[in-house]
């Protein structure tokens, strides 16, 4: 029913003058819990259906283009969303860049691991469960562990169906589950919170709910006694947790609108080395398991991977159809859309290949440093690629973890910290679409007292 939905809806576009159209039909189903002590706070049940059009029609200096969608998927509902957006598009301004892709549509369906049916069939109750267990283990781990945040646990399947009026139609299904747990400590009248999360295409690929809520516990009772440091120009250990933070401020400055809009400070320099050799960044829509997997893009182009950076060069910008001919290049299979809007470029499964060290062989290394465990704010402006986060962790003295500390900020320009990365660990955690290995930067500021 939901691809004949989408060819009914093209079919209608063309009928009522389009010359080009897609639509986009998505379905979810989602879970979630939250569990604090032992009180269950939330319960949520979900389940969403939206269809989405986007219809072009002709101008003479280009394609003029609107989107409208509907989550009433009745024939008489879908007939009129699709009269009304062609008659929108006739009222929008031309542009010689709109369009459908020219072609080289997804012609394969690959296995991806993006759920396991059998996971459809848990109950609520089980996740309600994995919640209880992972406040219990947090609270167990040390009697300084006194109050939570809480522990939620969520579940979410999708089915998404694209087609378009170059005969392109096709849909998959995807599932991703979750796992958070936030507690909070106190000693000596101060309170400290930190947090672990776990996530997975399937229930299987999940931390067990004990392993969350105890690595949450132990990352908080460790911030306990923070302090603060005296100004200093110091090598920052990144953590792979906040390692990704830094990955993701990169992702934003290689994708196409920023890149046309110039508010990018990349722009123009493709070819160009922007980091040492040891760096390499992949961005791979087609990875096993991914978080950001899919089988196509939000235009129907097939995905794939990408390498953005090669060994310090940038060799990649990564783009849907629009953002390609307005830089006069090929897309790339990162076309992303909602139902609700039109295409835009971003990435997939983007990460920093990893390195050789291992986290405690970088702190070793490391006479007198910050490891930087924990990131707050958005302080990035990606026009100047200028960075200035709060900010704690732990004092490195001698090649060892000397004190917890906090009200910090650590502050350079993203350009120069790619360039400046001296050590790269080997643990990747993969926490979401973007993933990192532990870095080290030789030199940040970091402002204290």
């Amino acid at each position: 029913m939901s691809a004949a939905v989408v060819r009914d809806a093209l079919a209608r576009a063309k009928e009522r003058g389009a010359c080009a159209a897609d639509a986009v039909l998505a379905e979810s189903e989602a879970r979630e819990t939250r569990v604090r002590i032992d009180e269950i706070e939330v319960v949520k049940q979900e389940r969403s259906r939206t269809l989405g059009v986007r219809a072009f029609v002709r101008a003479p200096n280009g394609l003029r283009v609107a989107v409208g969608s509907t989550t009433d998927l009745a024939p008489a509902t879908v007939a009129r969303l699709v009269d009304d957006t062609v008659e929108l598009a006739h009222a929008t301004a031309p542009d010689p860049d709109a369009g459908l892709p020219a072609g080289g549509f997804a012609a394969d369906a690959p296995a991806l691991g993006l759920l396991d049916p059998a996971d459809r069939a848990v109950p609520l109750e089980a996740r309600i469960a994995d919640a209880r267990r992972a406040e219990a283990a947090a609270r167990g781990v040390d009697a300084r562990v006194t109050n939570s945040s809480g522990s939620e646990a969520s579940s979410s399947f999708a089915h998404v169906v694209l087609g378009n009026s170059e005969g392109f139609l096709g849909e998959y299904e995807s599932a991703s589950h979750g796992l958070f747990t936030m507690p909070i400590a106190a000693e000596n009248g101060a309170m400290q919170t930190d947090y672990w999360l776990s996530f997975g295409r399937t229930l299987a690929a999940l931390e067990d709910p004990a392993t969350v809520g105890r690595r949450a516990a132990e990352r908080t009772i460790r911030r306990l006694g923070s302090r603060r440091v005296k100004t200093a120009r110091v090598p920052v250990v990144f953590e792979a947790i906040t390692a990704r933070s830094l990955l993701g401020h990169l992702a934003s400055c290689v994708v196409g609108s920023s890149l046309y809009r110039k508010a990018s400070f990349l722009a123009g320099r493709l070819g160009e080395r922007i980091a040492g050799d040891a760096i390499t960044i992949i961005d791979d829509g087609r990875r096993p398991g991914g978080l950001a997997s899919r089988p196509f893009d939000g235009e129907g182009l097939p995905t794939r991977r990408n390498v953005v950076v090669d060994r310090g060069v940038l060799k990649s910008w990564l783009l849907d159809s629009y953002a390609a001919r307005k830089l006069g290049l090929a897309p790339t299979g990162n076309a992303a859309r909602s139902p609700g809007g039109g295409p835009g470029s971003s990435t997939t499964n983007f990460w920093l290949e990893p390195g050789t060290s291992s986290l405690a062989e970088m702190i070793a290394g490391t006479e007198r440093g910050l490891l930087c465990t924990y990131l707050f704010g958005h302080g990035f402006d990606p026009v100047t690629g200028d960075f200035s986060r709060g900010a704690a962790g732990l004092w490195i003295e001698d090649g060892r973890i000397a004190f917890p500390v906090d009200e910090i900020t650590i502050a350079g320009n993203l350009g120069e910290m790619l360039a400046s990365i001296d050590a790269i660990g080997r643990e990747v955690e993969w926490l979401g679409g973007v993933a990192s290995p532990p870095i080290r930067i030789s030199a940040l500021t970091v402002a204290g007292e």
